[in-house]
């Protein structure tokens, strides 16, 4: 895209895609900081900011800005951590869908439960 901009020591892999969102003579494509990785297959659409030292997911399609040392994945894309690069820790986010799933399997081996119960 003519308004991508792309900083130092980033890597993009096969098939990467930074799409713009309109016709219009604006700044409509992504812009990536630097050390920046983008995996195989990744679309990153629209007027977003990638920080420096972020991760992005094979596959992801990222439409929102993310924040430095961050680590994107998923269709939207979303940050699922960010490391601190002072102390070279990790804080894994919520995952709303994961702790939806991990609820339903709770719900699920408490009914089959019930059910081998009233079966006796």
């Amino acid at each position: 895209g003519e308004t991508a901009e792309i900083g130092n020591n980033v890597v993009m892999y096969q098939g990467v895609t930074l799409g713009g969102t309109s016709h219009q003579r604006a700044k409509r494509h992504p812009t990536l900081g630097n050390n920046v990785l983008v995996g195989v297959g990744a679309k990153l659409i629209g007027a977003i900011t990638i920080g420096d030292n972020t991760k992005i997911g094979a596959g992801s399609v990222v439409v929102s800005s993310a924040p430095a040392n961050a680590t994107v994945v998923g269709v939207p894309g979303r940050v699922t951590e960010v490391r601190n690069p002072d102390t070279d820790t990790v804080e894994r986010l919520p995952d709303p869908v994961w702790e939806r799933l991990e609820c339903l399997e709770r719900r699920i081996a408490e009914l089959e439960k019930r059910l081998a119960e009233g079966s006796k």
